[in-house]
Parts: structure tokens; C-alpha cells; sequence
């Protein structure tokens, strides 16, 4: 016998019944970090309930795959970012709540599932517009343009862009180049100190590959 909450309601489960459940309640948890985007691949899942803990970062954009859920409860969290316009996607999706959280941007259209939600659905979150809400978006508000779709992008990839990761490696080298000349350039003890190291080494090397050419041949003529 287990007891599970969905739906606003607590049920108790035994017996047959156990073999097809399928849901998830980790409420009241005191769970901190952001919500992993795996959770989106239970695909099976019919219920799944975060709500209060301490969660933060956006709601994850996998969770749009939950094809199966009847059941979401993200209430009272530190969530932030937008809702994924994708999940009006969700056509199972019975309950739904965000509520008391630090969402932002206007709501997902009135279709499917999502227009069947009310205003309690969505209250404690002020940054959000949009119907069913009083709240109206400004123009410049757009479902397709949020401001944590970077945060998403991010978590769903799980590394930083190769491109900017080039960038940042050759402005951090040039800077550090910048940085040596400048110091060698002011200070003269320093200046003299380094192009003797550079010549230390240079001698070091050249007698290095010197010796090694040397034995190298040695060794082809006794072979």
C-alpha cells in the first residue's frame, strides 16, 4: 500500500493497481538545484509533483515529451524563466500549476489542455502575463523570444557553444600576451630577467637537439 499525491488530492494505491501506476512525488522535499531535463524522458509518466521545495533555473523545455501526464505540480518553488510554449502539447494533461514561483513572459496560448487552466494555475508569479491572467504582455513580449532560452539551450546541451568557447580562449590568451608585454615594458629588472630566462632556455634546447641529432646518427651508422 502507497500513498500519492496528484491531482490536488492524496490517494491511497494496493494491490493490481501498483503494476500500471506510474508517477513521481517528490514534494515537501526541501530539493534544491534545477530540475533535471532527464525527468522529460518518462515518457510513461501519468504524474509527477516537485511543488514545494526549493528548485530554481527554468522549467526544463524536455518536459514538453510528457506525453502521457495527466498531472504537473511545480507550485512553490524558485522557478524562473518561461513556461516552454510547447507543452500546450501536453493533450493528457489534467492538472496543471506553476503557482508561487518567479516565472516571467506571457503564458502558453489557450489551446488544447492550457485552455482549461484558471488564474490559480499561475498566481504568486507577477512577472507573467497573458490570458487567463489580468496582466497584459507588452509587444515586445514574445513566447518564441524568452529571456531563459539560453538557460534551456544550456541545460538541454550541457556544454557551452565551441564557438564561444573559441572566442573566449583567444581574447583570455591575447589579454594574458597584453598583460606580460606591459609589465616587461614598465619594469626593467623584469624585462632583463625574462629575456635572460628566454635565452637560458633557447641555449638549452638548441644543445638539446644538438646531442640528440648527434646520437641519432651514431646510432644509423653502427646499425
Amino acid at each position: 500500500m502507497i500513498e500519492f499525491s496528484t491531482k490536488w488530492a492524496s490517494y491511497t494505491y494496493k494491490g493490481k493497481v501498483l503494476d500500471i501506476l506510474s508517477g513521481i512525488d517528490l514534494s515537501c522535499n526541501q530539493l534544491t538545484g534545477i530540475i533535471p531535463s532527464g525527468l522529460g524522458n518518462l515518457s510513461e509518466i501519468r504524474g509527477l509533483n516537485l511543488s514545494h521545495n526549493n528548485l530554481a533555473g527554468p522549467i526544463p523545455l524536455s518536459f514538453s515529451k510528457l506525453k502521457q501526464i495527466e498531472s504537473l505540480d511545480l507550485s512553490y518553488n524558485n522557478l524562473n524563466g518561461r513556461i516552454p510554449s510547447q507543452m500546450i502539447e501536453l493533450y493528457s494533461l489534467a492538472v496543471f500549476t506553476v503557482a508561487h514561483n518567479d516565472l516571467l513572459g506571457p503564458l502558453p496560448d489557450m489551446k488544447g489542455q492550457f485552455g482549461t487552466f484558471n488564474e490559480s494555475s499561475y498566481e504568486g508569479n507577477p512577472f507573467l502575463c497573458g490570458p487567463p491572467l489580468k496582466n497584459s504582455c507588452s509587444e515586445g513580449d514574445s513566447p518564441k523570444t524568452p529571456s531563459a532560452s539560453f538557460g534551456e539551450d544550456h541545460e538541454e546541451n550541457g556544454f557551452m557553444d565551441m564557438g564561444d568557447f573559441y572566442v573566449s580562449f583567444v581574447v583570455s590568451y591575447v589579454m594574458i600576451l597584453l598583460a606580460i608585454a606591459i609589465v616587461l615594458y614598465i619594469n626593467p629588472y623584469w624585462r632583463q630577467a625574462w629575456f635572460y630566462f628566454i635565452g637560458e632556455r633557447s641555449t638549452a634546447c638548441y644543445f638539446f637537439i644538438v646531442d640528440n641529432l648527434h646520437r641519432l646518427t651514431c646510432f644509423r651508422r653502427n646499425t
